[in-house]
């Protein structure tokens, strides 16, 4: 560590508005250089929820001050380019943007080293442009078309400043892939940090599937509710809250209970008492499903994105869990049936050993050796 004390060092993150999985990446590495400034496009933190930055102020950019920002700070994206090319790090001898959407573009020079650890490539930008048309009302008319031009603005702005960062850091093979095929730059993959000190080993399971995630759109629990509707005879639990509760809960058969949002250590009450967990969206990498597996529960999961990386398959030996090939409710239902078939190959114990392959300790040994090497050989 010593080569990188004397450093200054600055860390760039789109924007501090909650707490969440890029945020828990940021917390690791500002564990790990403590000593660094912050930067992002805006921070509303409240003061209560600041103990992850190290109670640490916050530079941002002009957006922090525009009307209503502080509830609809989205809706500047067509900004947002311009808006971090505004923050100056000329004073910085190492730069590590956390970025998923505009992060990575601040404006860097030859003497400066800039590592971007990279959760996706702006995923609204890039292949998953007409999803997110589609899913905001914007497929026809004058607003689709503004919408698509901004768009395609962003592409090449995004395109552009893949030039400016030195090396990348990718979350997972699936993301190395999307970096490849947007930036055609390689990735070094370092898994992000998962919090398991909580989460321990139960081998004694109830007689219910789980689900847990924010209900949006694109998380498609409405397509496990529509499963295990059709499946009568399994009892399903459904954590957490948002936009989709009224029209999720209106496809739900008497088998399905609704919590809404329950705290950290409730939830993984339920995760150790769960038969399995149920994971129906397409993620960079996904924690819960790791977090899941943690407390020995094996996961059900949609065989596309990070969750392949973070759970073993029944082709292999000691597998922690069944991937369904399509996100439909059929394809769910014969996932569930072909767990239960080789539920006994799916020990909790392997479910467990597998998610300590994803402890904030790898993640810091994994991120800390990676940035000594680079500043090496710089």
């Amino acid at each position: 560590m010593s080569q990188l004390e004397n450093l200054k060092i600055a860390i760039v993150h789109e924007w501090f508005v909650s707490y969440a999985g890029s945020e828990r990446v940021v917390e690791q590495i500002l564990n790990l250089f403590p000593h660094a400034d912050l930067f992002a496009v805006v921070d509303f933190l409240e003061d209560s929820q600041r103990g992850f930055i190290h109670n640490k102020k916050v530079k941002t950019t002009f957006i922090q001050n525009l009307p209503f920002a502080k509830t609809k700070f989205r809706q500047y994206l067509p900004l947002m380019p311009l808006a971090i090319e505004q923050l100056d790090l000329s004073a910085y001898d190492l730069i590590i943007s956390s970025s998923h959407a505009v992060a990575k573009g601040v404006l860097t020079s030859p003497h400066q080293l800039h590592i971007s650890y990279v959760h996706s490539p702006i995923r609204y930008a890039w292949d998953l442009q007409h999803q997110y048309l589609r899913e905001s009302n914007l497929e026809r008319g004058v607003k689709s078309w503004i919408a698509r031009w901004i768009l395609h603005q962003i592409r090449i702005w995004d395109n552009r400043t893949a030039n400016g960062v030195d090396l990348f850091i990718a979350n997972s093979q699936f993301i190395a892939r999307r970096i490849q095929k947007v930036y055609r730059r390689e990735a070094e993959v370092i898994y992000p940090p998962v919090d398991l000190q909580n989460y321990n080993l139960c081998e004694q399971k109830q007689d219910f599937y789980l689900t847990a995630s924010r209900l949006v759109p694109y998380k498609r629990v409405d397509l496990i509710v529509e499963a295990f509707s059709r499946m009568g005879d399994r009892q399903l639990i459904v954590i957490g809250d948002g936009e989709q509760m009224s029209k999720i809960q209106a496809k739900a058969g008497q088998n399905i209970q609704f919590l809404g949002y329950l705290e950290p250590s409730e939830l993984r009450a339920y995760m150790q008492k769960a038969k399995a967990f149920v994971f129906a969206s397409e993620e960079d990498f996904g924690i819960t499903p790791v977090e899941a597996q943690a407390c020995g529960t094996p996961v059900i999961a949609f065989g596309r994105g990070g969750v392949c990386e973070s759970v073993i398959g029944l082709e292999c030996d000691r597998p922690t869990g069944v991937f369904f090939a399509e996100q439909s409710a059929d394809s769910i239902c014969e996932a569930v049936i072909e767990f239960e078939k080789n539920s006994d190959r799916i020990l909790p114990i392997n479910c467990c050993e597998n998610a300590m392959r994803f402890s904030t300790e790898r993640f810091q040994n994994e991120l800390l050796d990676f940035v000594k090497q680079s500043w090496k050989s710089k």
